[in-house]
């Protein structure tokens, strides 16, 4: 019997350690990303229909998918869902109006006006897999649809395993190449699409704020440190929560966040969010001159209170 226990815990150790494992892949296109041995997500980076990159789909670690398929895959679940704004992929980062060029609204078989712009991939850098977090790294073009470099974007990506939770870090640097002009609307900028079982309007979703405002009416486009939306699938309580970073610009972020699904960090949008004419919150960047942005996703079992997004939130200001 007592030769047994080694060997039992050295299973046990190791199943963990299998479980904590956080696996990146990276192709020539897209970026795969496994945790615990499990497909989680997938960088789509160019080729195809992809005008800008996108991580989906993205799970909670019980593996249930929380984000809308479509239009990547048809499922029965979303057939009767209505099909709206199809730019509005997995998880992005993009703006409707720099220098007057649309890179949120994008899509490839877009074709009025406005200016459309897309985001070319420049080179894929370093991949990290590890034990508790694996990282990835690229640098994209913004180009209007002839070609030409408005500003580069680097962009680092970590991913942490947790039994319960499944956490990922966004940083992104934007450079200009020429001066850049980054406009005052509410089509901005780090997003998420949720999949319609946890739609505010239609599904079982609800929106909650830092400030304990509730629903898009009380909450869109106010300023908050964090923002989270969770709901029922199935029989599993599931939310996805954006904490903005404390040294980003213009913290605590405005929230475009909409009862359809939609929920986004919008640091470009003052006038738009406020119907405030006389408030102009565009941003001028020279060339060679950068903004960095940083944002927390956490996808939990639960709701902000079970989930404690508060206290997370303060481990995130904290470092941790």
């Amino acid at each position: 019997m007592k030769r047994g226990l080694p060997v039992l815990f050295a299973a046990v150790w190791l199943a963990l350690s299998a479980a904590a494992q956080v696996k990146i892949t990276p192709g020539a296109d897209k970026i795969e990303i496994e945790i615990g041995g499990k497909p989680y997500s997938t960088f789509y980076m160019t080729g195809g229909e992809v005008t800008k990159p996108y991580l989906w789909p993205v799970r909670a670690a019980t593996g249930t998918y929380v984000t809308r398929a479509w239009p990547m895959e048809k499922v029965a679940e979303e057939e009767k869902a209505q099909k709206d704004h199809p730019h509005q992929r997995g998880i992005w980062f993009a703006h409707d109006s720099v220098n007057g060029i649309d890179f949120w609204n994008n899509e490839a078989s877009y074709t009025e006006p406005p200016k459309r712009g897309k985001m070319v991939l420049k080179k894929v850098g370093q991949a990290k897999s590890g034990k508790g977090q694996g990282s990835l790294a690229a640098t994209f073009d913004w180009t209007d649809r002839q070609g030409n470099v408005l500003l580069t974007e680097d962009r680092v990506m970590t991913f942490h395993a947790d039994p319960k939770l499944r956490i990922i870090d966004v940083d992104v640097t934007l450079t200009s190449v020429e001066t850049v002009v980054w406009g005052d609307s509410k089509d901005g900028a780090f997003g998420i699409r949720l999949r319609p079982v946890l739609d505010e309007q239609g599904g079982t979703g609800k929106i909650v704020n830092a400030e304990g405002l509730t629903g898009e009416k009380q909450l869109w486009g106010k300023p908050s440190n964090w923002c989270d939306y969770s709901g029922t699938i199935g029989d599993e309580k599931v939310g996805v929560a954006i904490l903005d970073h404390p040294e980003n610009p213009r913290h605590p972020v405005r929230w475009h966040a909409r009862g359809y699904g939609l929920f986004a960090a919008n640091p470009f949008g003052v006038s738009a969010f406020t119907n405030d004419k006389s408030q102009n919150g565009s941003q001028t960047v020279e060339a060679g001159k950068s903004l960095r942005y940083r944002y927390r996703v956490i996808v939990h079992p639960g709701d902000v209170q079970s989930a404690d997004i508060a206290g997370l939130y303060a481990r995130y200001t904290s470092g941790k």
